[in-house]
């Protein structure tokens, strides 16, 4: 995870309270230090329109299921690396596609097990069907949901509390809770006050999903040598 942004939390709290201090014309009581108070003060009284003033940029590295996720929160913008334009058979990419480890099945179990040859098949039909002639907007449709995928995403910090109000719960998918805990730990200390409702209902759970995250992980050693698909051919 990278802020594409500079994070200055101190400039956002006062553009904040500057913008904020509109409503009630309340201006001359701008001092040093009232940031703070006043922008706790508008998120425990629910006026959070005032958030709507400032915004941050994140990348996430995440498998194409999380990014599907992510992308459902329509207030915000955004840029994906394209399985339709990156041919993964191409140097920069080690000729070879890379996948996120589930989080949920330990390496070595029969779960794991399944899952890693079930990647491996599909990144051998996608080698076949671009060895055949397949452009790789064509051939993408046999690459697995834990596909590595880049997604940046822009939302205004109204958004981005409900992003994670809705991706820490425990009710979310385990996956996209590891990645919006790591981003909520993140952003409650560059952003004071403006997470700290949020943080204090999940911190005890942070380090124990930081400590046990999965990894980008290429699933091939090295460069893998396929022939073109044919029904001789065809992995069974």
């Amino acid at each position: 995870m990278q802020f594409i942004t500079p994070i200055d939390g101190a400039t956002i709290l006062k553009r904040l309270e500057q913008c904020g201090r509109v409503c009630y014309k309340s201006e001359d009581k701008i001092t040093e230090g009232s940031a703070e108070k006043f922008v706790a003060g508008i998120i425990k009284r629910g006026h959070e329109a005032v958030l709507e003033h400032c915004s941050f940029t994140v990348k996430f590295i995440c498998d194409r299921g999380v990014s599907h996720e992510i992308v459902r929160h329509r207030m915000a913008s955004y840029c994906q690396e394209s399985t339709r334009y990156c041919n993964y058979g191409k140097g920069k990419f080690g000729e070879e596609i890379t996948v996120i480890e589930p989080c949920f099945w330990p390496e070595g179990s029969d779960l794991y097990w399944v899952w890693k040859n079930a990647c491996l098949i599909s990144e051998q039909c996608y080698f076949s069907l671009l060895k055949s002639g397949a452009t790789p907007q064509e051939a993408r449709s046999v690459l697995p949901n834990s596909l590595k995928t880049e997604v940046v995403m822009t939302a205004n910090i109204r958004e981005w509390r409900h992003f994670l109000k809705l991706r820490c719960s425990p009710a979310a998918h385990p996956q996209m809770r590891e990645v919006a805990l790591i981003l909520l730990d993140k952003v409650h200390w560059l952003i004071p006050v403006c997470f700290d409702d949020i943080w204090s209902e999940y911190h005890a759970e942070i380090s124990s999903w930081l400590s046990h995250s999965k990894k980008v992980k290429s699933i091939s050693s090295a460069p893998l040598q396929f022939p073109p698909i044919s029904k001789a051919t065809w992995p069974m």
